[in-house]
């Protein structure tokens, strides 16, 4: 029994030393959510009503679009018939925001005409390609409306630069093919211009259809198809061949942030329905951070005062809650740490409050068992004899109390959005942490203090004292 317990406490003193050497050793600290470390927070709101099932079909693709930007935890939540996305610690918020509510309505289609920008004198009109709608005359011919934008009339649509100024508008045709015929997409280097360009798969259907349009352009006098995204002319590639097995590529004057977005939006999925930005704000971090001084002084204040009664009411017992306490706080920080930088897992105000409100917890599983301890020592048992059967009294109710803890985080953590989830699984995750501290430390450090007459029957730490250990006298 003695060989096991040691090395008990010494292996979970061992993964906690190892745990926080290698936590601080890479320099890594927690990720910390929006109330915490600041960001972005934006309400969305659709341009006309839709269904619910809608609303949760474009809150699923707004949180991969998220996860594949790698913001820390984003918080993605439906109210009423709105989208609220919050976006911690995001470095370019106008990109990130774009990338989120942007519809992504991806048509291809054929270029019947090049015109330039409105307010400049129109060049000589080309002839229409055979079978293509007629066009009318430059000089009459008006850009088309974003919301205008039909899949199946001709449009006239820009292409802008870097800075958002119109460079050229193009005369298109109905669209041939659809963004639904893309399963996915990737941006890459352009090794023929040292540019970057934007290389994409075809559905099964998507294939036949790029193939069929891909044909008839070919045949024309332009051969160019037009990318049209949310009514902006992305690129307006000319054909090379009329002949696709699969995949295809997007060229044009990219940059490396501009495939890189192209290539997000398209890989996953149009939204269901357009959005429109309801509120956009920046979000301070100094609230958070006065609100999270504020309870770390008050949690530090009233562990210390527990602390300071457990040892002056446990005596060297107290001691043992101290340690415990330290090594789930140095293993809780590691564990915090690293799914952090691994899962996106970010410590936000209320997760901090679910972290706190779990000391009270722990700090119960010890008086549970000390207080077992106590009426097996009144019993008229030793101390030494006491531990053991004390713990395994006592452990049975620590498993209860952490079991309805436990279950209470998990519904809490399933039924509710935004920062209760947070409270809920740091909670939770205490929790567990308890029941692994209870077995594998305290167990362990309070048999051996039983061994040890120095810590049985000293004066001031003595356990049997903190304990009030004196047997009940046995009645005459």
């Amino acid at each position: 029994m003695r060989r096991s317990t040691v090395l008990s406490l010494v292996g979970v003193l061992l993964v906690t030393v190892v745990a926080l050497g290698a936590t601080l050793w890479s320099g890594n600290t927690p990720e910390l959510g929006l109330d915490l470390q600041g960001g972005a927070s934006v309400v969305l709101q659709p341009k006309e009503k839709v269904s619910s099932d809608t609303l949760d079909q474009a809150i699923e693709i707004i949180r991969s679009r998220v996860d594949a930007l790698g913001v820390a935890e984003p918080d993605i939540s439906r109210q009423g018939e709105s989208i609220v996305v919050q976006l911690p610690g995001v470095k370019n918020r106008d990109r990130a925001l774009q990338i989120v509510g942007q519809t992504a309505q991806l048509f291809f289609r054929p270029v019947l005409n090049i015109l330039p920008p409105e307010g400049t004198p129109p060049p000589s009109t080309p002839p229409s390609p055979e079978g293509s709608p007629p066009t009318t005359a430059p000089a009459e011919i008006k850009t088309t409306p974003p919301e205008e934008n039909d899949p199946t009339k001709e449009v006239v649509l820009p292409q802008l630069d870097s800075k958002g100024d119109v460079t050229t508008r193009y005369v298109l045709g109905p669209a041939a093919v659809k963004g639904q015929a893309i399963s996915s997409a990737q941006a890459q280097i352009d090794t023929a211009n040292g540019g970057w360009l934007v290389s994409f798969d075809l559905t099964g259907d998507g294939e036949r259809e790029w193939n069929a349009m891909a044909g008839t352009v070919f045949q024309s006098q332009i051969k160019q198809i037009a990318i049209d995204l949310d009514g902006v002319v992305k690129s307006a590639p000319s054909l090379q061949t009329a002949s696709f097995p699969g995949s295809a590529q997007i060229t044009g004057d990219f940059n490396e942030r501009e495939a890189k977005d192209l290539a997000l939006v398209l890989d996953y999925g149009s939204l269901p329905v357009q959005l429109e930005p309801q509120t956009v704000q920046t979000v301070s971090a100094s609230l958070g951070k006065d609100s999270l001084n504020a309870g770390l002084v008050a949690g530090a204040v009233g562990l210390g005062l527990v602390a300071l009664y457990m040892v002056l009411y446990y005596r060297a017992l107290g001691l043992v809650v101290w340690l415990g306490l330290a090594v789930s706080g140095a293993l809780m920080y590691s564990i915090v740490t690293y799914l952090g930088h691994t899962n996106g897992l970010a410590l936000s105000l209320s997760g901090t409050t679910g972290i706190i409100v779990s000391v009270g917890v722990t700090v119960d599983s010890y008086v549970v068992y000390f207080e077992r301890l106590k009426d097996e020592i009144r019993s008229g048992k030793s101390v030494r004899s006491s531990v053991d059967r004390g713990f395994r009294r006592a452990y049975r109710t620590i498993l209860a109390a952490d079991a309805a803890s436990f279950i209470g985080a998990i519904v809490l953590y399933m039924l509710s959005v935004g920062s209760v989830r947070g409270f809920a699984f740091f909670l939770g995750l205490s929790t567990l942490l308890d029941v692994f501290i209870a077995y594998f430390f305290t167990r362990p450090m309070v048999v051996l203090l039983g061994r040890s007459r120095f810590f049985t029957e000293a004066r001031w730490v003595g356990v049997a004292r903190g304990l009030n250990a004196e047997p009940t006298p046995a009645p005459v």
